[in-house]
């Protein structure tokens, strides 16, 4: 009962998102998003059970105070291994844990996890029940519409079913099928259509249930409107393509009162903590590839974009870099 408090708590609070992503959702760019919007829930990249269980804990699963509220998605197919890792993560500190029942790409599948647990619900249904028997806080399923041939409404349905009689109460359904043959995880994101009538249609079937909806949102008018219809919404490349997008999150979602930063504003609020990490030994480059295209659709983003490329990976390079490329960009 006391998962079923806090699910209903936490999403209640978080109606907007910024999905994991691979090689873009690190700790890096969290704080950067941290500066933009306070309140969008945020995830990690996934990390499999296997890193975890014989990996090093500070370099996979450390994070600044201010990233929280933030998930933990997790690639894994076995109970037990994945229960020892909800619990390690809410010993970490995360808000929630995520399964990932999503990810097509062919390391992930000969892993046995992702997308291709979607052909396993009861399989999926006891790792979510291993893992909720040893945590407080709340375990969700990012899954797909479906997989290759067993795509059809009603197969999502059964999943979410099953599912969710073993205990989960929160599923983010990316709105397309994935092709686990004949198809990249890039072209997955793309060439499969959208369906979101029938993630509405979950929302409908499974009322109880949080339903939060992925798949090619762009505007903070989709994410309004699809709040009609579902509980909660994730964005997902747009949120690294274009950062400034949660600029007016907090106000226009979260109902918040404080003005948001200004594109610049937001840059200058990063110096210290990279000037932090900088002493720690880690290179400018490796954060401030993730503030490049906070002026996308500027006029001066070209100029800010050229200039960090071509600077910020030199020895020494520091918050001048930033500075310098600010002058540039106004």
């Amino acid at each position: 009962m006391n998962n079923l408090r806090s699910i209903s708590t936490l999403n209640q609070s978080y109606p907007l998102s910024i999905a994991p992503m691979m090689d873009r959702t690190d700790r890096h760019y969290r704080y950067f998003m941290r500066q933009i919007t306070k309140r969008t829930l945020l995830y990690t990249e996934m990390v499999t059970t296997a890193a975890i269980l014989h990996g090093d804990h500070e370099k996979l699963l450390s994070f600044s105070p201010e990233e929280k509220p933030l998930v933990l998605q997790l690639g894994g197919d076995n109970p037990n291994h994945l229960a020892t890792c909800a619990k390690i993560a809410e010993d970490w500190g995360y808000d929630q844990v995520n399964l990932n029942v999503g990810c097509p790409s062919d390391r992930v599948q000969n892993g046995n996890f992702g997308a291709c647990l979607m052909a396993q619900p009861e399989l999926v249904a006891q790792a979510i029940e291993a893992m909720q028997k040893v945590v407080q806080i709340p375990v969700t399923v990012k899954h797909r519409i479906g997989i290759d041939d067993r795509d059809s409404y009603e197969d999502m349905a059964d999943f979410v079913r099953i599912v969710s009689e073993a205990g989960c109460q929160q599923f983010t359904v990316h709105a397309r099928k994935a092709w686990l043959q004949g198809l990249s995880p890039k072209e997955n994101r793309t060439i499969p259509p959208l369906r979101y009538q029938e993630v509405h249609q979950l929302k409908q079937e499974f009322p109880h249930l949080l339903i939060e909806i992925n798949g090619g949102f762009k505007t903070l008018i989709e994410v309004k409107e699809q709040l009609q219809f579902v509980d909660a919404v994730m964005i997902g490349r747009a949120a690294y393509d274009h950062p400034y997008l949660f600029a007016t999150v907090d106000q226009e979602i979260y109902g918040e009162k404080t003005p948001p930063l200004t594109r610049r504003e937001i840059i200058e609020s990063m110096y210290p903590y990279i000037e932090y990490w900088l002493q720690k030994g880690v290179k400018l480059n490796s954060i401030t590839r993730h503030l490049l295209e906070i002026f996308a659709g500027q006029p001066g983003t070209k100029a800010w974009k050229r200039y960090i490329s071509e600077n910020a990976h030199l020895p020494g390079a520091g918050v001048e870099v930033l500075q310098q490329a600010l002058e540039k960009a106004n």
